[in-house]
């Protein structure tokens, strides 16, 4: 079950996908992270990966805990390891509303499968 100690909102949409109460396409998971299918793919692969613990940014996780931090990098690389994407992939992430963060738990996408233009967006 996800940890929302200090969460203002009951459940977030993510901590709700952790929880089992809104499905998603998982793919991989460890003691601290969970990579989904993203349901608007921006390529040919792409994949939400989540920490856990309901942090909100990714700025806030590192600030609290660089082994949820670490965890969450490591699915993601395993996670492209296991999609072939070898040629190159990109992992982003968005802080705040002017970034285009929608839903406020520490996420990064992982985007690849095919060449991905410079300067995005």
């Amino acid at each position: 079950m996800a940890d929302h100690s200090g969460d203002s909102r009951a459940l977030c949409l993510f901590c709700r996908i952790i929880d089992g109460e809104i499905p998603a396409t998982r793919i991989a998971e460890s003691g601290e992270a969970l990579a989904f299918r993203d349901i608007n793919p921006q390529g040919p692969t792409h994949v939400v990966v989540i920490p856990k613990r309901h942090v909100a940014t990714v700025v806030g996780l590192a600030a609290a805990s660089a082994q949820e931090l670490q965890a969450l990098f490591a699915l993601a690389g395993q996670v492209a390891v296991d999609e072939g994407l070898d040629a190159g992939y990109r992992m982003v992430t968005n802080t705040g509303g002017h970034a285009g963060q929608t839903v406020f738990h520490a996420h990064v996408h992982l985007i690849g499968g095919r060449p991905l233009g410079w300067p995005p967006g």
